[in-house]
């Protein structure tokens, strides 16, 4: 049965971060604008987590827009990933209900618009939030997520029992990739970035670990997997990637999201590409299950209010592991 007494509960306006203009973290600012109104396929979140990620910094400063050749509109609200309670229904969705909890990944949409307190996303870019965990873990999980579990079934289709090397094992795209590979019974190891990030994919089940700062990485990865591993998931990009891509065995392969900069370059003797992450129902139901399969850790380093949105942005140029988090239960 629906409870309609969310749908009576939305106001009228909200509180959202927007630029009017694209630029540097500094124009990130909370402005006051209109709660928007779900299409026939979206639905109306109530956002309680928005997820703060690399790819934000371009979109603030207009990369985004020229690459899809589209005129924003603004104020422009930044944000892909998010988790929250929906809050109204769009006419032809049938599959959640008002009072859901659930998790949506923006990329495919035009704007993504979930560092705010109600955000609108086409169902097929949502999902219910695994049973195992909260707001705050499900608000930074759908792009990471879904990109992970892309790379390492459908890019690489890695089978149980095959050795995997995961570049960036520390990060919000590679802690969780580590995770869900043990978890289709793949032997991981992993290149971290410094102590904590080698401790980190450590405390995740990693069969081995190694800083991929220091000059013992190549020696220390290839002991893991003396006949070179079978494949290789790039979570990052540049020189040290590219002499990771060497232990993969000849006749291996290796994978990177598009907009892992810059693009790794392999031995002629492997075969590397470059996917999406690309949300599908199919791809929801995976991940969930191989999450609430036992503990699952989604690591945040740190939650910024949503009004301190520009201090999040600031820190993605700092070191840390796991993903940064805005909460949206801001008082306005």
């Amino acid at each position: 049965m629906t409870d309609n007494s969310n749908h009576r509960a939305v106001p009228d306006t909200m509180a959202a971060i927007a630029i009017d203009r694209f630029g540097g973290a500094d124009e990130l600012k909370v402005q006051t604008l209109p709660v928007p109104k779900p299409g026939p396929d979206e639905v109306l979140i109530k956002v309680h987590t928005a997820g703060v990620g690399v790819w934000d910094p371009p979109d603030r400063e207009g990369a985004l827009a020229k690459m899809r050749d589209t005129k924003p509109s603004f104020p422009y609200i930044l944000g892909r990933d998010g988790a929250g309670t929906i809050a109204s229904v769009g006419e032809r969705v049938t599959q959640l209900q008002e009072g859901d909890r659930v998790y949506a990944y923006g990329p495919s949409d035009p704007q993504a618009n979930l560092y705010a307190q109600y955000a609108t996303a086409n169902i097929k870019n949502v999902a219910p939030v695994p049973e195992s965990l909260g707001f705050r873990e499900a608000g930074v999980l759908p792009t990471d997520g879904v990109t992970a579990l892309c790379g390492l079934e459908r890019a690489l289709n890695l089978q149980a029992g095959e050795t995997l090397l995961v570049f960036g094992a520390s990060g919000g795209l590679g802690h969780l990739a580590v995770q869900l590979a043990k978890r289709m019974g793949v032997q991981v190891s992993a290149i971290a970035s410094g102590e904590d990030g080698v401790a980190l994919a450590q405390k995740l089940g990693a069969d081995a670990a190694v800083d991929g700062h220091k000059d013992e990485m190549i020696t220390v990865a290839q002991a893991a997997a003396p006949d070179g591993f079978d494949a290789a998931l790039l979570c990052a990009g540049g020189e040290t990637a590219d002499r990771a891509l060497a232990l993969v065995r000849e006749g291996g392969r290796a994978a990177y999201p598009h907009g892992v900069t810059p693009e790794p370059k392999g031995p002629p003797e492997i075969t590397i590409q470059a996917y999406n992450g690309e949300a599908s129902a199919e791809i929801f139901e995976k991940l969930n299950h191989l999450i609430n399969a036992g503990p699952f850790t989604v690591h945040i380093s740190h939650t910024f209010p949503l009004s301190e949105a520009a201090e999040a942005h600031r820190m993605l140029e700092e070191h840390f592991l796991g993903r940064i988090a805005l909460d949206c239960t801001f008082s306005h």
